[in-house]
């Protein structure tokens, strides 16, 4: 480790990385929104995209938006950064998700005396269009998400920016390395000892297949992923079991963020595993500082 003289600890900080169509919410984003609005029966509309996805050999995400724009045009309904906005408040979240944030702050501040720090993230498929506006938002230190691209008039033409499964995993290395602008360059080579936010300090939270590549990236470099699911849900449950079966998960629970729940209990566990692991590294860089440096 190469360190300049009064240099300080810095890698004080923790990052919890949300999926948010089932895991903060029960449904899809769209099916709150976009699709109620041109009158598309969900499960008619994602069995179109799987159709087309299929007899295009085309990405399911491009698939998916494209075919919203095309429907909300035949319903005459504008898909405009507005109109997309105004839709979020109809958005629902689990148990105790709205009120969730601010008690897991208050966890991490007190049980550090503020000297570790916590960070929260949103990456998704959905539409970021959509997520600057919902009611957490304020708790997020960054959303990826997909993007359209809109003409002089404000209107959405194609996407411009897709985040499916796989692409996911580019924004948990943006977050550490603190290269969280999509035109910051992250392929460049970071020593370990520089990236701010190293994976042993991140949760990854999800909820199903989609988010296996993650969970992969996230647990094999020594972070930590969660798998939730919908209370009730047989088939959730049965996902979440190959996920912690196949190693993908530290640990399973059901998607209900309120105090004291099994999910709560799971996520303070691993907080304070983190912490822990932080106050050591601490106390190895002073003693580094103190002792090795005089070698």
């Amino acid at each position: 480790m190469s360190v300049k003289k009064r240099e300080r600890f810095k890698r004080n900080t923790i990052a919890i990385v949300y999926d948010f169509d089932g895991t903060l919410t029960q449904q899809p984003m769209q099916e709150y929104t976009v699709l109620p609005q041109i009158k598309i029966n969900p499960d008619k509309f994602w069995n179109k995209v799987k159709a087309e996805k299929m007899s295009t050999k085309g990405e399911e995400i491009v698939t998916y938006m494209r075919l919203m724009l095309e429907l909300a045009d035949q319903n005459k309904f504008s898909i405009n950064k507005e109109s997309l906005g105004s839709l979020a408040h109809k958005i629902k979240f689990y148990p105790g998700v709205t009120t969730y944030f601010n008690r897991i702050n208050h966890y991490v501040r007190k049980k550090t005396k503020g000297k570790i720090h916590l960070k929260h993230y949103i990456i998704s498929a959905g539409l970021k269009e959509i997520l600057q506006k919902v009611k957490i938002e304020k708790h997020f230190s960054n959303i990826f998400a997909s993007e359209y691209y809109y003409d002089h008039h404000g209107v959405a033409k194609f996407p411009l920016i897709i985040v499916n499964d796989t692409l996911k995993t580019q924004f948990l290395f943006r977050i550490n390395k603190g290269k969280e602008g999509h035109a910051e360059n992250i392929n460049e080579h970071m020593p370990l000892s520089a990236r701010p936010i190293p994976f042993p300090n991140i949760l990854y939270i999800g909820d199903g297949l989609t988010d296996v590549p993650c969970m992969t990236v996230t647990t094999k470099q020594g972070g930590y992923a969660i798998a939730v699911y919908k209370p009730g849900s047989k088939k959730g449950l049965a996902t979440c079991k190959k996920l912690l079966g196949a190693g993908r998960v530290e640990l399973i629970a059901k998607a209900n963020y309120r105090n004291k729940s099994d999910l709560d209990f799971a996520i303070k566990s691993i907080l304070d595993t983190m912490i822990q692991g932080i106050r050591i590294n601490s106390l190895y860089f002073s003693q580094y500082l103190k002792y090795l440096r005089k070698k």
